[in-house]
């Protein structure tokens, strides 16, 4: 059985880590590493003393970085990324590694569920992502749907063989967040390689909560991905990810036309309604799906909100010569 090695970069330890490995230890799976990844080692870093979990103190690097010195110093055959504010369900391991016995599959991904111990405004957040109208086509990243073959998945739960890793060069640490995307381009569209997304390789992730943590991992999302669509278009320049600008320049235009010439207003409160009527639709959706049903009226507002700054967002990246990281 191929040794798995996990891979979790982080600033320092904190609570959500020593959750992380707690559940890590309890995986299913017997041929199993942790290496982890701090700016710094501390006092706190003892408490894996009798844990089959190394500390590799890195100082202040990108993730991607970090991850790439990680993958250096694991012995494994699979690499496991996960984020510190993950941790996986017991059979995680069992259901993303049988995919690996076909040849042509270069690496897994599995969804991030939002844990029932988040707060009332992280849940909010996860819902919001979850929903049809703030995760659009990408809502399966957040729960579990149907296996397929996908081209692009974050690192908060991937797992890619680690020869494969190596013949990429790792992560491109030009950029995050994105090293990922570039990662499973290069996967797929260079080496012709596979990606599955596996429903049931499942670990939890604790969101960012509403609105400000939340919408400031929407901008930079946004704004990278709006780069991305000239700069790696195989992937990136869809029209799925263009739709929130298309939204707030229809906002915007209408609004105008609206004010100049009195007959379209009635069109642009139409419009509006049939909007807002939809992002209430989906909230409810998916917020009684979940059975938190009284966290509707703020997946709304999360809904509409992350639509604004990932519309104006994504056309500051589009428009930018080059990111600030380059």
């Amino acid at each position: 059985m191929e040794k798995v090695s996990v891979v979790i970069p982080l600033k320092k330890p904190n609570k959500y880590l020593w959750e992380s490995l707690e559940h890590l230890e309890k995986v299913d799976y017997p041929e199993i590493e942790i290496v982890v990844l701090p700016d710094q080692l501390s006092e706190q870093c003892a408490w894996a003393g009798n844990h089959q979990v190394t500390f590799v103190p890195t100082g202040p690097l990108y993730p991607g970085e970090k991850r790439d010195i990680g993958v250096n110093r694991s012995s494994g055959e699979i690499l496991a990324f996960l984020d510190d504010d993950t941790f996986p369900t017991r059979d995680w391991l069992t259901h993303a590694i049988q995919h690996f016995t076909d040849s042509s599959i270069a690496a897994v991904g599995g969804p991030a569920v939002t844990p029932d111990s988040d707060s009332v405004l992280q849940k909010a957040s996860g819902l919001v992502y979850q929903s049809r109208l703030g995760g659009g086509n990408y809502a399966f990243r957040y729960t579990p749907t149907v296996r397929h073959d996908i081209d692009d998945y974050p690192s908060c739960n991937l797992l890619v063989r680690k020869d494969v890793f190596e013949m990429v060069g790792g992560f491109d640490t030009t950029y995050w967040p994105g090293e990922d995307t570039k990662l499973c381009l290069t996967i797929v569209h260079d080496l012709d390689l596979r990606i599955i997304y596996e429903p049931g390789a499942v670990v939890y992730h604790h969101r960012r909560p509403l609105f400000d943590g939340h919408l400031r991992q929407v901008r930079s999302y946004a704004l990278h991905r709006g780069y991305f669509a000239k700069r790696f278009p195989e992937t990136s320049l869809r029209i799925s990810y263009f739709l929130p600008t298309i939204f707030v320049v229809g906002l915007l235009v209408g609004f105008l036309l609206a004010v100049m010439w009195n007959p379209f207003h009635i069109w642009y409160i139409f419009g509006l309604v049939i909007y807002f009527s939809a992002v209430l639709l989906s909230a409810v959706s998916t917020s009684r799906n979940q059975n938190q049903i009284l966290l509707s009226p703020l997946v709304v507002f999360g809904i509409i909100t992350t639509h604004l700054i990932y519309g104006i967002w994504f056309v500051v990246g589009l428009l930018s010569p080059k990111l600030r990281e380059e």
